[in-house]
């Protein structure tokens, strides 16, 4: 065999067991991180999600790479004492499926399927939170439906467009072949390793909580198909927001944004600031020392506003 020969069986050889690997890894994930709740079809779309409390209902939205453990751990208890509390794996994240294919749920279309499904729960015009990317799915909801809510928050919320890749990872994910090729062989194994400084990236410049990657459920973002899913999301959002934000001005609802002063990987000059003179009911709330996960650093204030907010609509 010529050297090339063998080289190319090597490489084919690591990247098998690699797969391998990540393979293993999506099994031993999934029984470290199980479903915690309960399950509704809606469209032929099988959606996880967990409530808690009574009364006038707020449904909670995770970011990217996230799952409903983001909220359920933070504010669901927190708020669950005010009122019916909501919060749904977006589809293709957590436990929610998500259509095979090339099929991009986009942000309205989420909105669609998560008011579907709290409707057929018997919570009708609920108060839309959306944290990090699912800002865009409140934001597209207060646009194209604003018949179906009382208002809407967003949460260090994606809802200005941008330019480039927000990562290098989402670059090479999105990439044809190359993408899932990386996607199967080599995120588990590096996102285990890395998955500190990731996490010290979002909370910052708080430190990170105590067991806040168990609590969270951070582990269930480095399966092959959540990774896919994620950089398609990723990877067609500032487009999909670049069309819709010209609407922003049409929004007759009631729009909270609570936002962290030292947000760095959503910036509120972008996401909140620009909003304040399009949007007429807008109220901004900003917390002073609080980065992307002030849900997490900074859970009372945050719910305070969330509180004082949806009791007023």
């Amino acid at each position: 065999m010529s050297n090339l020969g063998t080289l190319l069986v090597v490489v084919a050889a690591l990247l098998l067991g690699a797969a391998a690997l990540s393979l293993a890894g999506r099994w031993w994930i999934e029984r470290q991180v199980p479903a915690i709740g309960h399950f509704i079809e809606v469209d032929g779309i099988r959606l996880h999600y967990v409530e808690a409390g009574s009364g006038p209902t707020l449904v909670l939205l995770h970011g990217a790479s996230s799952n409903l453990r983001d909220l359920a751990t933070s504010l669901l208890p927190e708020l669950a004492a005010d009122f019916r509390v909501i919060a749904f794996d977006r589809p293709g994240y957590g436990y929610s499926e998500r259509p095979a294919g090339d099929e991009w749920p986009d942000p309205a279309r989420i909105a669609q399927l998560v008011l579907d499904a709290s409707a057929r729960l018997g919570a009708d015009r609920p108060v839309l939170v959306g944290h990090s990317w699912a800002g865009a799915v409140v934001m597209a909801a207060l646009v194209e439906m604003p018949e179906r809510l009382r208002g809407g928050v967003l949460l260090g919320g994606v809802a200005g467009h941008w330019a480039g890749p927000v990562d290098w990872t989402y670059a090479v994910g999105g990439l044809p072949v190359v993408g899932p090729v990386f996607a199967y062989t080599t995120v588990f194994p590096a996102g285990m390793m890395l998955m500190e400084p990731t996490v010290q990236r979002v909370v910052a410049p708080s430190a990170v909580p105590p067991g806040y990657i168990s609590n969270i459920g951070a582990r269930l973002a480095l399966r092959p198909r959540s990774f896919l899913r994620n950089v398609q999301d990723m990877n067609r959002l500032s487009e999909y927001l670049q069309a819709l934000s010209p609407r922003y001005d049409t929004i007759p609802l009631p729009l909270l944004l609570v936002h962290g002063e030292a947000d760095e990987l959503v910036p509120f000059w972008n996401h909140g600031r620009r909003l304040l003179p399009v949007v007429s009911r807008v109220q901004p709330v900003m917390i002073p020392g609080a980065g992307h996960a002030l849900h997490h650093t900074h859970t009372d204030a945050v719910a305070e506003a969330i509180r004082g907010f949806a009791r007023a609509e």
